[in-house]
């Protein structure tokens, strides 16, 4: 088992990485398991590779208010929700684990509302967002498409990137297909706003979103 990490953790402004190579899934299982479930750090698991990440303060920031982005479109569009946080997404015959920063049921909230989610059985995610400001040894692109989760977003503290599942690879669009009129500059203001009032951030957003809304209904009228 070979056993790398950044070698200098003061220049490193979102995330704490260590990555162990050459784990079997029974390795990673037990470490899995081992470890306390009010833990911080995330696991992810790809084929071999177990990477441990220990979030930091920019890399919280970004992630949160993303969550509340999502939640404010869900919310005031009127559709519904299961909120899966970083609930670990094991898949044996994969070889692959993930504990993703965020994950949602949304086009598929009906088939897995009010009962635990068995990820053998039951449909991904709709949505996973993850948050990477440093650099990972795991390729999350291709484990998520692996998992057939049909949208994945990556924020890297400067770009976010949204990806759709077609034909079991991700192609990058501009636009997210749950949230078709969503323009990406519409995040990057939120965020923006929210460094110096949170709250203000959200007043505006979710203004946005209504004008929007009574806009189309003006239009469909």
């Amino acid at each position: 088992m070979i056993v790398t990490a950044p070698q200098n953790y003061r220049n490193l402004l979102g995330e704490k990485r260590v990555s162990l190579r050459g784990l079997t899934w029974q390795a990673y299982q037990q470490i899995l398991h081992a470890l306390p479930q009010s833990r911080s750090a995330r696991l992810t698991y790809d084929r071999g590779i177990l990477e441990i990440t220990m979030p930091l303060e920019s890399h919280e920031f970004a992630l949160r208010l993303i969550e509340r982005f999502i939640i404010i479109l869900i919310f005031e569009m009127g559709l519904k929700i299961k909120t899966m946080g970083s609930t670990t997404m094991d898949r044996e015959e994969l070889d692959r684990g993930s504990e993703p920063d965020c994950a949602y049921y949304i086009q598929h909230q009906s088939q897995v509302a009010g009962r635990t989610v068995d990820f053998t059985a039951d449909p991904p995610p709709d949505l996973v967002v993850e948050v990477d400001i440093t650099h990972t040894d795991i390729d999350k692109n291709r484990l998520y498409a692996a998992m057939g989760v049909p949208e994945f977003w990556r924020y890297n503290g400067r770009e976010l990137k949204i990806y759709q599942l077609i034909e079991g690879i991700y192609q990058e669009c501009d636009r997210s297909p749950t949230f078709t009129w969503v323009e990406k500059e519409y995040l990057y203001e939120f965020l923006e706003q929210a460094q110096q009032d949170e709250m203000e951030a959200e007043r505006r957003f979710r203004e946005r979103v209504r004008g929007h809304i009574a806009s189309q209904k003006k239009t469909e009228g």
